[in-house]
């Protein structure tokens, strides 16, 4: 595998690119991802790629912009450094909230940006826990949609031991997903009923299930500014719950999330290192990182041996 397959980062995702080098025992590819003064990106690949399985680790999270026109300029090199195949390991996939028509001419940027990096080279794409399964359909090459689930099951596992916990949906879209961890944890499911008067505004409206003097366990699939969480949270104190955890694949955090975190009930909220925390974020004592790096490694692991990944896929 070392003589074949190579593993470069864009500035987004270092850590997470290492940690995936090291399950594979592979080294880190050398790239130079620099800015000119006018902002513009200039990437630089430092070997030889020729005829080789390139892999590019990179989240296209905040700032979302410079981090997906980095994760283009780099497959556009590789390409004419004549790589076997490039594959995008997208671990955070933006813009994949604006997945339909929600409006009267509104974009739909997800579509977009499946067609951005297809023209830049990708023969497949490598992402966890999309926004919208749907969103795999926008591509014309293969896309293997993992989840952060085994992981953060394993963690709640750990830390939850009594049987008084509920899973609980901030809204309705989300049930499947947690019922499924319920299921799992083999505990009860309760959902909030939530109306959006906004965009990144939420008010909830009806709580469904009981979880009065439970542990009750927040799940979804990211946290942007914690709106969602922070009311739901609320929520669930009003109907008697004895604490409140919450945990997600995608900590974005943008914004006010860090404080209304602060501010909130909730005792601790698990996050995984899909999109890199900022400082504020790290200095916070109620978010707990877990690592996907050893699930991307295996898949990338099986890819590179034409071996099945569905298994990785629950």
């Amino acid at each position: 595998m070392e003589n074949k397959i190579r593993i470069f980062s864009g500035n987004s995702n270092v850590e997470l690119a290492e940690g995936i080098c090291s399950f594979l025992n592979v080294p880190l590819g050398a790239a130079k991802v620099k800015t000119f003064s006018d902002g513009e990106i200039m990437v630089e690949i430092g070997e030889n790629v020729r005829g080789r399985d390139i892999y590019v680790v990179q989240s296209t999270c905040c700032p979302t912009n410079n981090n997906l026109m980095e994760l283009l300029i780099m497959m556009d090199a590789l390409k004419r450094a004549s790589a076997a195949t490039i594959t995008a390991v997208i671990p955070y996939y933006g813009y994949a909230r604006q997945d339909r028509k929600a409006a009267p001419r509104t974009p739909i940027t997800s579509k977009l940006v499946a067609d951005l990096i297809t023209a830049a080279g990708a023969d497949r794409v490598v992402t966890v826990d999309l926004h919208a399964g749907q969103i795999q359909g926008f591509f014309n090459i293969p896309v293997d949609n993992l989840y952060a689930a085994p992981a953060i099951l394993e963690h709640l596992r750990q830390r939850f031991t009594n049987d008084d916990i509920v899973m609980v949906s901030p809204d309705a879209g989300g049930t499947e997903r947690a019922r499924a961890f319920a299921k799992r944890l083999g505990c009860t499911l309760a959902v909030i009923d939530k109306r959006r008067t906004g965009p990144n505004v939420a008010e909830v409206m009806h709580l469904i299930g009981d979880v009065t003097g439970k542990d009750a366990i927040i799940l979804d699939d990211m946290i942007d500014t914690a709106g969602t969480l922070t009311q739901a949270a609320k929520a669930l104190k009003a109907h008697g719950a004895r604490s409140i955890y919450a945990c997600a694949t995608h900590g974005v955090l943008s914004g006010p999330a860090i404080d209304r975190i602060n501010a909130s009930d909730i005792e601790g909220v698990l996050v995984t290192d899909t999109v890199p925390l900022g400082e504020k974020a790290e200095r916070t004592s109620k978010i707990k990182i877990i690592t996907v790096a050893n699930l991307l490694a295996e898949a990338i692991r099986r890819i590179h041996g034409d071996e099945s990944v569905s298994s990785l896929f629950v």
